[in-house]
């Protein structure tokens, strides 16, 4: 089965490269340091120009929609404890610790719903605002979310015991066992502290994918042990307006679950009936998986993107995990590319022909169609080569790629990479080394990168890689005064 999809077609040069100004350069090539040269690098690489057009002007405009719509939400549900109190109610201690608990447990079920939005996995919702934005909210609601919770309770619990004259202990301890729905609203504080904490990188990297998964799931529990308590002894849940918020709210939430987690993989699985058609070794502990469908043509994906797949073997049927495109979709196949680092990965290689499976997605805005400027420049490392691959198929000409690599047999798809660059008029340059290598340790200079791309301001940057490599680059292109607007990273999780 041939699986070479190359278009037929090399697309014309740039309007701002010079006729036969790269005559003869070589498209891929490992670079290392030479300090003698003015780029620092010895390589023959490519000629670069100023483009002195314009850019394409960055899409801002449905973050910030978003954030407001976010806020707006945030102050009406905050109103309702400020239009349903009394003038006089606080006029004391204890009537504004309730106070405060009370505003904080509002804030808390709030944002408490925005989280499980986010968690949705409705495609819509990521297009909209991006998958790296969604990923940061995430992240820093789900730390409110454990503050606001946890000062709800603190709060409230003071409170009662003023009122009561008794200690905060005791009171907390006469709350959990006589208010109704207190216990089970207590689990789901202890579960929501739970995920938060194993949610931090450096715990988070010593449990496998699956566990912390599964785990992370159980934030839906979060929602349903404290709906009761908020319900029943939620004083500002009820009313008027309260009546259609919070039931409205609920009810978009619980209908974006549904539809992102459910209907839609419905669909897209018993439209297209994925299947493996064949596994590929790479080379090294790398290998590719093709996938064939019906109606592959009709796919909603595009290069870059990923999806979540769900191998339905004896052993891994229970697990899924997130996948690039490693290369551009088309109406005969789909190829994903895996590095084996731990079981379930390793198995996935041994898959026979036929394998049925169930896919959820596409997800991700790590797409060419994200770009604000008129050139890219696209950095991997590791594994993080598969979507940069994809890519590649979409980027304009000039693209320079900046692949990392420890040693020269870990660079996988070269052959693919340098016939693309052939072909779209781009560069490849390879960085092979340990981390402590003179080369690797220039790259990520404000010096190395500027010998490599000496108009990197002025592109597009896209990064996939380890969270080292990821993180020195984005420092480095910060230095460079590369803003955020064209910084594109491709985070598969929330």
């Amino acid at each position: 089965m041939a699986y070479q999809t190359f278009e037929d077609q090399r697309p014309s040069r740039g309007f701002w490269e010079e006729p036969g100004l790269n005559e003869g350069v070589p498209r891929g090539d490992i670079v290392v340091e030479d300090p003698n040269t003015t780029s620092g690098w010895q390589s023959t690489g490519p000629t670069i120009t100023t483009d002195d057009r314009p850019p394409a002007e960055a899409t801002s405009g449905n973050r910030l929609f978003t954030v407001l719509l976010f806020f707006a939400g945030l102050a009406t549900s905050l109103s309702l404890w400020l239009f349903e109190t009394p003038a006089g109610t606080i006029n004391d201690t204890p009537t504004l610790m309730m106070a405060i608990g009370r505003i904080t447990g509002l804030a808390g079920g709030y944002v408490l719903f925005i989280q499980l939005l986010m968690m949705s996995r409705v495609s819509f919702l990521e297009e909209w605002v991006g998958a790296r934005d969604l990923l940061r909210w995430h992240r820093w609601l789900g730390t409110s979310l454990v503050l606001l919770v946890g000062a709800h309770a603190v709060f409230i619990t003071y409170g009662y015991a003023l009122t009561a004259e008794t200690g905060v202990v005791e009171q907390g301890i006469t709350m959990i066992t006589t208010f109704p729905d207190m216990i089970s609203a207590t689990v789901a504080t202890g579960l929501l502290v739970f995920i938060s904490l194993i949610s931090i990188r450096s715990l988070r990297n010593r449990l496998n994918y699956e566990l912390w998964h599964l785990i992370h799931l159980t934030g839906y529990l979060v929602l349903l042990l404290g709906y009761g308590h908020q319900v029943v002894m939620g004083a500002n849940l009820s009313g008027r307006f309260a009546d259609v918020f919070w039931p409205g709210l609920g009810a978009l939430v619980i209908a974006a679950l549904v539809w992102g987690r459910l209907l839609e993989p419905l669909w897209l699985n018993t439209r297209h009936r994925l299947s493996v058609a064949e596994v590929v070794a790479e080379g090294g502990n790398t290998f590719s998986i093709y996938i064939e469908g019906r109606n592959l043509d009709k796919l909603p994906a595009k290069a870059g993107q990923f999806m979540r797949w769900r191998f339905l073997t004896r052993n891994g049927w229970w697990q899924s995990h997130p996948f690039s495109l490693s290369a551009a979709p088309n109406a005969q196949w789909l190829r994903l590319t895996v590095t084996a680092v731990g079981g379930h990965t390793a198995l996935l290689s041994q898959m026979m022909p036929g394998t049925r499976i169930w896919a959820e997605g596409p997800f991700g805005t790590f797409t060419a169609q994200r770009r604000t400027r008129r050139r890219a420049l696209l950095i991997a490392g590791g594994s993080g080569i598969a979507p940069i691959r994809a890519l590649l198929e979409d980027m304009p000409a000039d693209t320079i790629v900046i692949y990392r690599a420890s040693r020269p047999d870990e660079l996988v798809f070269r052959e693919e990479l340098e016939d693309l660059a052939e072909r779209r008029d781009a560069w490849v340059r390879y960085i092979v080394g340990s981390r402590n290598d003179p080369g690797p340790r220039r790259l990520f200079t404000p010096n190395g990168l500027l010998g490599l791309v000496p108009d990197v301001n002025r592109r597009d940057v896209y990064l996939c890689g380890p969270p080292g490599l990821v993180g020195a680059a984005v420092r480095t292109l910060h230095e460079l005064d590369v803003p955020d607007s064209q910084l594109h990273l491709d985070p598969f999780e929330f």
